[in-house]
């Protein structure tokens, strides 16, 4: 079963996030807490949204997938990009990681959205085999590009100090 999440799952996501991290090798990189996720799903103006998987026959959170709406300016319509899905070690094969993308396939096409995107680690062939499975489409021509740490504090701030 697919549910939308509601803020009584903050803490489940959070430990979501944390296997998450455990299984894509990068457990310290987990560092967002209950206020921020709260705040970020469920405040005055939420900017991501979140869906989660349970096992039909205990009700047990198996899942999840969180993501937020992009913008296509070639399309002129949003699309929905999936930060993060994850389905625990032990539910896997259970058709949880489908239903949860067959769920935001049909938030996307209920919404007129142009596309579903996500990234996908390169050693990850088992997720990239299910992603082709279902008819995902690798982009390969396109390189992900990040600022994060003293590259971001540093061009954010030369800006600040342009407008001076």
């Amino acid at each position: 079963m697919i549910r939308t999440a509601v803020p009584a799952d903050v803490p489940m996501i959070r430990t979501l996030i944390a296997e998450l991290a455990d299984y894509e090798r990068e457990p310290e990189a987990a560092k967002a807490t209950d206020e921020q996720l709260r705040s970020a799903l469920f405040g005055e103006r939420p900017a991501v949204y979140a869906l989660m998987a349970e096992d039909d026959v205990t009700g047990a959170v198996v899942g999840f997938a969180v993501y937020f709406l992009n913008f296509s300016t070639w399309n002129g319509t949003h699309g929905i990009y999936l930060e993060d899905l994850f389905v625990r070690p032990a539910a896997r094969g259970g058709g949880h990681g489908t239903a949860l993308l067959r769920e935001l396939a049909r938030i996307a096409h209920e919404r007129g959205y142009a596309r579903v995107e996500w990234s996908v680690l390169d050693w990850n062939e088992p997720s990239i085999a299910f992603y082709k499975s279902l008819g995902a489409v690798p982009q390969d021509e396109w390189t992900t590009m990040r600022l994060t740490g003293d590259a971001l504090t540093e061009l954010g701030t030369s800006a600040l100090t342009d407008r001076r």
